[in-house]
């Protein structure tokens, strides 16, 4: 692991090396993001970092400001100081050509917000189980995070935790207590910049959205198709909103191939934006009998009683 100073923050990043992608005239780097409070650059570890290296592709992990080794400032957790954080890291870094970008939950929001403002040192996003940061994206997750903080609160809540999810979810739960009582986060991220419905209409950059069926966020599936103009989603079955580490084995080379030729095929040609798509919600019936077993609070990385 590296320590690397950026932006007078201490970043804690993980790099694996890549052995030259098939038909690709140098190596490719792809960037794995990760998601918010219980979470660090280990989700992607033994999950699909082996395998994008294993194809070729060098890998570039980090723990993002707040989470894992990576300093703790007490404020600035707004959303484009996440995804500026990435733009420093790869000038850092020395990271050349376009990256494909992996985010992971709120990973994907910061990927997406990085890609839109930066179209032109990215070959592609793939997102699971994440959505664009919009004023309804910002007003729930600011909620879900300060909920989240008053119930750690509640004593009783870690034992619960440590019972209902093993004794690793609630060591990861004591870490996030730090991020959640020690700093700013749920009033950062509600103030944080907002690009309008035009700006991601205008986004030429490719995208693979990965939900799992039984997730919430599979609603937005349909809407997410007809906002971004090259945009593809795939639904999981049988999982939920954890599926990049509930089953790897299939996340995995699900975006090693979106790497590797999927995203190729949209680029230059939008999705039409008649395509038949859904509004988010009107999967709600549809979900009743094969609802997410995670809780709500996991949506922050956080799960509450």
């Amino acid at each position: 692991m590296t320590r690397l100073d950026a932006g007078g923050l201490r970043f804690n990043v993980e790099r694996l090396d890549g052995q030259g992608a098939p038909g690709a005239g140098g190596r490719e780097t792809v960037v794995l993001v990760h998601g918010i409070a219980t979470d660090n650059l280990t989700s992607y570890y033994f999950t699909v970092a082996p395998v994008f290296a294993a194809a070729g592709y060098d890998v570039v992990m980090y723990d993002q400001r707040g989470h894992g080794r990576t300093t703790r400032p007490p404020h600035g957790y707004r959303i484009e100081q996440f995804s500026g954080d990435l733009a420093l890291l790869l000038d850092e870094l020395g990271v050349a050509g376009p990256v494909h970008l992996v985010g992971n939950s709120f990973g994907g929001t910061v990927a997406l917000d990085y890609a839109l403002h930066h179209p032109g040192r990215v070959a592609s996003v793939l997102i699971v189980e994440s959505e664009p940061p919009t004023e309804a994206w910002a007003r729930k997750m600011s909620g879900l995070l300060a909920g989240s903080a008053y119930q750690l609160h509640d004593e009783r809540t870690l034992p619960w935790i440590e019972e209902t999810y093993g004794r690793h979810e609630a060591r990861l739960v004591r870490w996030s207590m730090r991020l959640l009582h020690g700093t700013s986060i749920a009033e950062d991220i509600a103030a944080s910049r907002i690009p309008d419905e035009a700006a991601w209409r205008s986004l030429a950059v490719p995208v693979l959205a990965v939900y799992g069926a039984n997730s919430d966020l599979a609603d937005m599936a349909g809407w997410l198709r007809g906002l971004l103009p090259h945009c593809r989603t795939h639904a999981v079955q049988g999982h939920g909103h954890s599926v990049l580490v509930g089953t790897p084995e299939t996340v995995g080379p699900l975006l090693l191939e979106w790497v590797r030729e999927g995203h190729k095929q949209l680029i230059g040609d939008p999705v039409e934006l008649g395509e038949s798509h859904e509004e988010p919600g009107e999967r709600q019936e549809e979900l009743r009998e094969g609802r997410d077993p995670a809780p709500a609070g996991l949506h922050a990385g956080v799960p509450t009683p």
